[in-house]
Protein backbone atom coordinates (compact mmCIF):
# COMPACT_ATOMS: atom_id res chain seq x y z
CA UNK A 1 0.00 0.00 0.00
CA UNK A 2 1.60 3.57 -0.83
CA UNK A 3 1.94 5.92 1.22
CA UNK A 4 -1.31 8.89 1.99
CA UNK A 5 -0.59 12.23 1.41
CA UNK A 6 -1.35 14.45 3.88
CA UNK A 7 -2.42 17.83 2.09
CA UNK A 8 -5.07 15.73 0.08
CA UNK A 9 -6.39 13.67 3.22
CA UNK A 10 -6.93 16.86 4.48
CA UNK A 11 -9.15 18.27 1.76
CA UNK A 12 -11.33 15.23 1.52
CA UNK A 13 -11.88 15.54 5.38
CA UNK A 14 -12.93 18.65 4.70
CA UNK A 15 -15.31 17.63 1.87
CA UNK A 16 -16.48 14.75 3.59
CA UNK A 17 -17.18 17.13 7.08
CA UNK A 18 -19.35 19.44 4.28
CA UNK A 19 -21.55 15.97 3.78
CA UNK A 20 -22.42 15.65 7.59
CA UNK A 21 -22.78 19.38 8.65
CA UNK A 22 -26.15 20.98 8.85
CA UNK A 23 -25.11 24.03 6.62
CA UNK A 24 -22.30 26.14 5.61
CA UNK A 25 -18.93 25.80 6.93
CA UNK A 26 -16.60 28.88 7.68
CA UNK A 27 -12.40 28.29 7.95
CA UNK A 28 -13.14 29.03 11.93
CA UNK A 29 -15.34 25.82 11.82
CA UNK A 30 -13.40 23.68 9.90
CA UNK A 31 -10.62 24.37 12.22
CA UNK A 32 -12.56 23.82 15.11
CA UNK A 33 -14.35 20.72 14.04
CA UNK A 34 -10.93 18.54 12.23
CA UNK A 35 -8.35 20.60 14.96
CA UNK A 36 -5.83 21.68 11.78
CA UNK A 37 -4.08 24.79 11.30
CA UNK A 38 -5.76 27.98 10.61
CA UNK A 39 -3.66 29.02 7.87
CA UNK A 40 -3.43 25.03 6.13
CA UNK A 41 -7.40 25.45 6.66
CA UNK A 42 -7.51 28.65 4.64
CA UNK A 43 -5.30 27.35 2.00
CA UNK A 44 -7.26 24.31 1.41
CA UNK A 45 -10.72 25.89 1.26
CA UNK A 46 -9.21 28.46 -1.46
CA UNK A 47 -7.71 25.44 -3.17
CA UNK A 48 -11.65 23.70 -3.56
CA UNK A 49 -13.04 26.55 -3.84
CA UNK A 50 -11.12 27.27 -7.14
CA UNK A 51 -11.94 23.89 -8.25
CA UNK A 52 -15.60 24.33 -7.32
CA UNK A 53 -15.89 21.39 -5.20
CA UNK A 54 -16.60 24.43 -2.78
CA UNK A 55 -18.57 27.24 -3.61
CA UNK A 56 -18.52 30.95 -1.07
CA UNK A 57 -22.21 31.44 0.17
CA UNK A 58 -23.45 34.47 -1.44
CA UNK A 59 -24.65 37.07 1.68
CA UNK A 60 -22.28 35.05 3.77
CA UNK A 61 -18.69 36.25 4.04
CA UNK A 62 -16.58 33.68 4.91
CA UNK A 63 -18.91 30.58 4.46
CA UNK A 64 -18.46 27.82 1.91
CA UNK A 65 -20.80 25.14 1.07
CA UNK A 66 -20.40 21.94 -1.50
CA UNK A 67 -19.70 22.89 -5.26
CA UNK A 68 -20.73 21.75 -8.46
CA UNK A 69 -17.85 19.34 -8.97
CA UNK A 70 -19.28 17.21 -6.30
CA UNK A 71 -22.45 16.98 -7.68
CA UNK A 72 -20.96 16.18 -10.71
CA UNK A 73 -18.55 13.27 -9.02
CA UNK A 74 -21.91 12.16 -6.82
CA UNK A 75 -23.65 11.98 -10.44
CA UNK A 76 -21.30 10.48 -11.99
CA UNK A 77 -20.65 7.44 -9.35
CA UNK A 78 -24.72 7.16 -9.24
CA UNK A 79 -24.56 6.41 -12.99
CA UNK A 80 -22.48 3.52 -12.53
CA UNK A 81 -24.69 2.03 -9.76
CA UNK A 82 -26.75 -1.11 -10.71
CA UNK A 83 -29.33 -1.67 -8.18
CA UNK A 84 -29.93 -5.30 -9.22
CA UNK A 85 -26.24 -5.69 -9.43
CA UNK A 86 -25.29 -4.39 -6.17
CA UNK A 87 -28.61 -5.80 -4.95
CA UNK A 88 -27.71 -9.53 -6.05
CA UNK A 89 -24.34 -9.15 -4.10
CA UNK A 90 -25.48 -8.05 -0.73
CA UNK A 91 -28.35 -10.60 -0.99
CA UNK A 92 -24.97 -12.98 -1.59
CA UNK A 93 -23.62 -12.01 1.52
CA UNK A 94 -26.98 -12.42 3.35
CA UNK A 95 -27.84 -15.84 2.14
CA UNK A 96 -24.46 -16.78 2.97
CA UNK A 97 -25.07 -15.89 6.61
CA UNK A 98 -28.30 -17.41 7.26
CA UNK A 99 -28.28 -20.08 4.07
CA UNK A 100 -32.31 -19.01 3.41
CA UNK A 101 -33.67 -17.53 0.23
CA UNK A 102 -32.78 -13.57 -0.16
CA UNK A 103 -34.23 -11.37 -1.91
CA UNK A 104 -34.40 -8.03 -3.52
CA UNK A 105 -37.62 -6.36 -4.87
CA UNK A 106 -38.80 -2.71 -6.18
CA UNK A 107 -42.43 -1.45 -6.07
CA UNK A 108 -44.36 -1.01 -9.87
CA UNK A 109 -48.10 0.22 -9.59
CA UNK A 110 -49.62 -2.59 -6.92
CA UNK A 111 -46.65 -5.17 -7.50
CA UNK A 112 -43.44 -6.05 -6.79
CA UNK A 113 -41.11 -7.30 -8.99
CA UNK A 114 -37.84 -8.95 -7.81
CA UNK A 115 -34.74 -7.78 -9.48
CA UNK A 116 -32.22 -10.06 -7.42
CA UNK A 117 -32.92 -13.51 -5.36
CA UNK A 118 -29.94 -15.91 -3.90
CA UNK A 119 -31.17 -19.24 -2.92
CA UNK A 120 -30.94 -21.49 -0.09
CA UNK A 121 -28.71 -24.60 -0.04
CA UNK A 122 -31.40 -26.95 1.53
CA UNK A 123 -33.18 -28.94 -0.37
CA UNK A 124 -36.61 -27.53 0.95
CA UNK A 125 -36.72 -24.07 -0.62
CA UNK A 126 -38.82 -20.98 -1.99
CA UNK A 127 -39.16 -21.45 -5.42
CA UNK A 128 -39.10 -18.46 -7.01
CA UNK A 129 -36.76 -16.49 -9.89
CA UNK A 130 -35.72 -12.64 -9.85
CA UNK A 131 -38.27 -10.97 -12.92
CA UNK A 132 -41.57 -12.50 -11.12
CA UNK A 133 -44.24 -9.82 -10.39
CA UNK A 134 -46.44 -10.33 -7.31
CA UNK A 135 -48.99 -8.70 -5.32
CA UNK A 136 -47.09 -5.88 -3.18
CA UNK A 137 -49.65 -6.59 -0.55
CA UNK A 138 -49.40 -10.41 -0.18
CA UNK A 139 -45.33 -10.11 0.29
CA UNK A 140 -43.37 -8.69 2.81
CA UNK A 141 -40.83 -6.50 0.82
CA UNK A 142 -44.57 -5.68 -1.34
CA UNK A 143 -45.76 -4.21 2.33
CA UNK A 144 -42.54 -2.49 3.29
CA UNK A 145 -42.53 -0.33 0.17
CA UNK A 146 -46.45 0.06 0.35
CA UNK A 147 -45.64 1.50 4.04
CA UNK A 148 -42.73 3.68 2.81
CA UNK A 149 -45.39 5.78 0.12
CA UNK A 150 -46.91 9.48 1.21
CA UNK A 151 -50.54 8.69 2.33
CA UNK A 152 -51.62 10.29 -1.47
CA UNK A 153 -49.68 8.05 -3.17
CA UNK A 154 -51.03 4.68 -1.16
CA UNK A 155 -54.46 5.70 -1.42
CA UNK A 156 -53.91 6.52 -5.27
CA UNK A 157 -52.52 2.56 -5.33
CA UNK A 158 -55.09 0.88 -3.11
CA UNK A 159 -58.49 2.78 -3.06
CA UNK A 160 -61.02 1.31 -5.21
CA UNK A 161 -58.96 -1.74 -6.20
CA UNK A 162 -58.98 -5.39 -5.65
CA UNK A 163 -57.01 -6.90 -3.14
CA UNK A 164 -56.49 -10.29 -4.40
CA UNK A 165 -55.45 -13.45 -1.94
CA UNK A 166 -52.94 -15.57 -3.24
CA UNK A 167 -53.59 -17.72 -0.38
CA UNK A 168 -55.79 -17.75 2.53
CA UNK A 169 -53.92 -15.95 4.50
CA UNK A 170 -53.39 -12.86 2.49
CA UNK A 171 -54.64 -9.32 3.54
CA UNK A 172 -57.55 -8.31 1.19
CA UNK A 173 -59.50 -5.39 3.17
CA UNK A 174 -58.00 -1.85 2.67
CA UNK A 175 -58.44 -1.25 6.36
CA UNK A 176 -56.74 -4.36 7.35
CA UNK A 177 -53.89 -3.85 4.82
CA UNK A 178 -53.68 -0.15 6.53
CA UNK A 179 -53.44 -1.33 9.87
CA UNK A 180 -50.64 -3.46 9.18
CA UNK A 181 -48.76 -0.92 7.05
CA UNK A 182 -48.77 1.55 10.05
CA UNK A 183 -47.38 -1.47 12.31
CA UNK A 184 -44.76 -1.20 9.88
CA UNK A 185 -43.61 1.80 9.97
CA UNK A 186 -43.65 1.63 13.48
CA UNK A 187 -41.51 -1.70 13.74
CA UNK A 188 -39.28 -0.43 10.87
CA UNK A 189 -39.46 -4.14 8.83
CA UNK A 190 -42.12 -6.00 7.27
CA UNK A 191 -43.58 -9.63 7.98
CA UNK A 192 -45.27 -12.21 5.82
CA UNK A 193 -46.80 -14.92 7.18
CA UNK A 194 -47.86 -17.36 4.31
CA UNK A 195 -49.68 -15.11 2.34
CA UNK A 196 -48.23 -15.04 -1.21
CA UNK A 197 -47.16 -18.67 -0.27
CA UNK A 198 -48.73 -21.32 2.25
CA UNK A 199 -45.15 -23.06 3.18
CA UNK A 200 -43.29 -20.02 3.56
CA UNK A 201 -42.62 -16.83 5.63
CA UNK A 202 -40.80 -13.69 5.23
CA UNK A 203 -39.43 -10.26 7.13
CA UNK A 204 -38.26 -7.51 4.67
CA UNK A 205 -36.14 -4.08 5.67
CA UNK A 206 -36.20 -0.79 3.40
CA UNK A 207 -33.52 0.16 0.87
CA UNK A 208 -33.00 3.53 0.79
CA UNK A 209 -30.79 5.84 -1.89
CA UNK A 210 -28.67 8.79 -1.72
CA UNK A 211 -31.48 11.28 -1.03
CA UNK A 212 -32.99 8.71 2.20
CA UNK A 213 -36.24 7.56 -0.24
CA UNK A 214 -36.99 3.71 -0.35
CA UNK A 215 -36.67 2.38 -3.46
CA UNK A 216 -36.18 -1.45 -2.83
CA UNK A 217 -36.36 -3.88 0.02
CA UNK A 218 -34.71 -7.07 0.86
CA UNK A 219 -35.96 -9.95 2.45
CA UNK A 220 -35.03 -13.08 3.99
CA UNK A 221 -37.72 -16.28 2.73
CA UNK A 222 -37.70 -19.44 5.35
CA UNK A 223 -40.21 -22.54 4.81
CA UNK A 224 -42.52 -22.69 7.74
CA UNK A 225 -40.62 -26.55 8.78
CA UNK A 226 -37.64 -24.23 9.64
CA UNK A 227 -39.86 -20.47 11.08
CA UNK A 228 -39.89 -20.03 14.68
CA UNK A 229 -41.05 -17.40 16.48
CA UNK A 230 -37.99 -16.76 18.35
CA UNK A 231 -35.74 -16.74 15.27
CA UNK A 232 -38.02 -14.03 13.46
CA UNK A 233 -36.09 -11.12 15.92
CA UNK A 234 -32.35 -12.58 14.54
CA UNK A 235 -34.10 -12.80 10.53
CA UNK A 236 -35.26 -9.48 10.90
CA UNK A 237 -32.21 -7.81 12.36
CA UNK A 238 -30.29 -9.62 9.40
CA UNK A 239 -32.63 -8.00 6.58
CA UNK A 240 -32.70 -4.79 8.38
CA UNK A 241 -28.28 -5.10 8.41
CA UNK A 242 -28.40 -6.23 4.60
CA UNK A 243 -30.62 -3.78 3.69
CA UNK A 244 -28.80 -0.81 5.08
CA UNK A 245 -25.83 -2.24 3.45
CA UNK A 246 -27.19 -2.36 0.23
CA UNK A 247 -28.45 1.48 1.09
CA UNK A 248 -25.08 2.68 1.69
CA UNK A 249 -23.51 0.99 -1.56
CA UNK A 250 -26.62 3.24 -3.38
CA UNK A 251 -24.90 6.61 -1.85
CA UNK A 252 -27.22 6.89 1.31
CA UNK A 253 -25.79 8.14 4.76
CA UNK A 254 -27.90 7.46 8.01
CA UNK A 255 -28.21 10.68 9.59
CA UNK A 256 -25.92 10.53 13.01
CA UNK A 257 -26.82 12.65 16.01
Amino acid sequence: MGRLVPAVTRALDILELFLEADGPQSAPDVVRKLQLPRTTVHELLTTLAARSYLVPVPDQPGRYRLGVRAYQLGSRYAEQLDLAAEGQRVAREVAATCDETVHVAILEDTDVIYIAKVDSTHAVRMVSAAGRRLPAHCTAVGKMLLAALPEAELAARIEGRELVALTPGSITDPDALRTELAAIRERGTATEHRESNPDVSCVAAPVRDSSGRVVAALSVSVPMIRWTDAGEAELAELATKGANDLSVSLGYRPRTR
